[in-house]
Parts: C-alpha cells; structure tokens; sequence
C-alpha cells in the first residue's frame, strides 16, 4: 500500500471513530495552498480541527509527535481560511490530534492551541 493511501486510510479511521463519538463531519481533506486539514468535525457548538498521524509501530515515536510546530502552524493557517469561508470566526474552536496504530484509536482533544503564532 503506498504512504498517501496508508495516510487515507487512517483519516476514515478517525472518521468513523469521531461519528462513533457523536461528532458531526464537516469535511474531510481540506486543501488550500497554506495546507490541508484531515478531518474538519463539529460537536457542542465546537469546530473541531483534526490532525490524523497513523503509524505501523511505535518504532519512530508516537505518531503525534510528528505534528510539529511548522505543522502545527500551516494547520492553524488553514484553519483561519475555513472559518472565514464558513463565517464561522465567531466559533469555539479546538485542536486535535487522532494517533491510529495497529488496533488502537488514540484521540487527544486540545493537543495544541494558536497560543504563541499569531
């Protein structure tokens, strides 16, 4: 299986998990040139932004650890760009990311904030 269909694979992953969690799907692979946002989900008023890191192993470390600062702020940027498409400015928002390793959904609600970049 090549990276990006691996990579697919696991945002359905996360999309099934976050639905089992009553979590409405706003969008799924939100391209714009400032970067991509796997899953755009809502749940209590909330617009939740979703990072999916899916790994075979933990042989390089925990999958959320690849969601790096650079990462961090292109998905914070294109985040901007949503909610301004959206007119949804106004709107609590949130971070997340979801780890998918062989047999485990791991979701970490808040695993980082706009605090420091703008």
């Amino acid at each position: 299986m090549n990276r990006r269909r691996y990579g697919t694979d696991g945002e359905y992953t996360a999309h099934d998990y976050l639905m089992g969690q009553g979590y409405a799907i706003l969008e799924m692979s939100y391209r714009r040139p400032t970067g991509e946002i796997d899953v755009i989900a809502q749940k209590d008023g909330t617009v939740v932004f979703v990072e999916v890191k899916r790994r075979g192993s933990g042989r390089f470390g925990a999958p959320a650890e690849a969601v790096n600062r650079p990462k961090q702020a292109r998905i914070l940027r294109t985040a901007l760009l949503y909610l301004q498409q959206h007119g949804l400015e106004d709107a609590p928002v949130r971070f997340d990311v979801i780890e998918v390793t062989p047999g485990q959904v791991h979701h970490i609600e808040g695993a980082f904030d706009a605090t420091g970049f703008f």
